[in-house]
């Protein structure tokens, strides 16, 4: 008995008050402050689920933005190769010397104003230009093989060829200009093709995420429903209510667009360091040509970081607008 009457003793408070007594700015020791209990739980399986689907979402589109700065850079780098070369084709004509003319045009070429380089091709190396074609082992001999000449021009602004093409048809017949002027036509129509393309799946992603995400608002607005018309009814502004799912769904997209923008970045990585591992290869020549260093450079990951952010803002705008379309059927 001694025992209990301790314990007892023990459980009672050091001084005795009446709740009269009480401090109204001090609560009671019993008191325990509950913690506030979010609109839109934290976690659930919905949440999680769309933070999967966002994640696939955005890896997705960051894959195609990437494809496209590789597109782009490679075009790029293809019109600004040719576009520094133009070719002087000869062809031999009855009567005509082609020495004599591939020598003349070389002069010609050689003395006109923003030429950097003249390369006349001997006949060997002309007709072994046509071995894709023929194949080789071939006697050319009896063939009006044309003979090339590559021009090269200066750095900066393309000169006026005109005077070259008017001095060639004057003084070398048979002779013909090429500046290669329509294959970069058609390779930057592709480029654009290209981008166009990438842009286009990049707005279909996009507006994927933002049905999903607009179906996900609703599921919680559903499931919350009971909080939501309390809050709604005593009188919590659409802003307040819009914008606890706002914040909800705003972390739910970047986590999402973080996940999938970083596997993205690192399929970039690993096909850089692929292509570093693998230099010297026949394959890797071939790559280099079409893909270039497979490199996406910081243009490429800014691209991925302004994708990253632009689905979570879409995700956020996407919750809000629901949630205040939702809530005018409630009025």
């Amino acid at each position: 008995m001694t025992g209990a009457c301790t314990i007892m003793n023990d459980m009672r408070p050091v001084e005795a008050h009446s709740a009269t007594e009480l401090p109204a700015s001090e609560p009671a020791e019993w008191a325990v402050e509950r913690p506030e209990t979010p609109v839109v739980p934290v976690d659930s399986i919905a949440g999680r689920a769309l933070v999967s689907v966002i994640a696939i979402m955005t890896f997705l589109a960051s894959l195609t933005v990437g494809a496209v700065v590789l597109v782009g850079a490679a075009a790029s780098e293809w019109q600004s190769s040719v576009a520094r070369e133009v070719t002087i084709q000869i062809r031999p004509t009855p009567g005509r010397d082609a020495e004599a003319d591939v020598t003349t045009a070389t002069a010609i070429a050689t003395a006109t104003p923003g030429i950097a380089d003249v390369r006349p091709y001997s006949k060997e190396e002309s007709a072994a230009l046509l071995e894709p074609w023929l194949g080789s082992g071939l006697s050319l001999d009896d063939l009006p093989v044309p003979r090339m000449i590559v021009v090269r021009l200066n750095s900066g602004p393309v000169p006026d060829l005109s005077p070259l093409r008017n001095a060639l048809a004057q003084q070398v017949p048979g002779a013909s200009l090429d500046d290669h002027r329509a294959w970069i036509d058609r390779m930057r129509a592709m480029a654009n093709s290209v981008v166009a393309l990438g842009l286009g799946i990049l707005a279909l992603v996009i507006a994927a995420t933002g049905l999903s995400v607009m179906f996900a608002t609703r599921g919680a607005m559903a499931t919350n429903r009971t909080i939501v018309e309390v809050l709604h009814f005593i009188g919590a502004r659409h802003a307040f209510i819009a914008g606890e799912f706002q914040r909800h769904f705003l972390v739910l997209g970047l986590k999402g667009g973080l996940i999938g923008g970083g596997g993205a970045l690192a399929v970039f990585g690993l096909a850089s360091l692929a292509a570093y591992l693998f230099r010297g290869t026949p394959g890797e020549g071939q790559a280099a040509a079409l893909f270039g260093t497979f490199s996406i450079g910081l243009s490429g990951y800014a691209a991925v970081l302004g994708q990253i952010i632009l689905i979570a803002v879409v995700t956020a705008l996407t919750s809000r607008l629901t949630v205040h379309h939702t809530l005018k059927t409630l009025e």
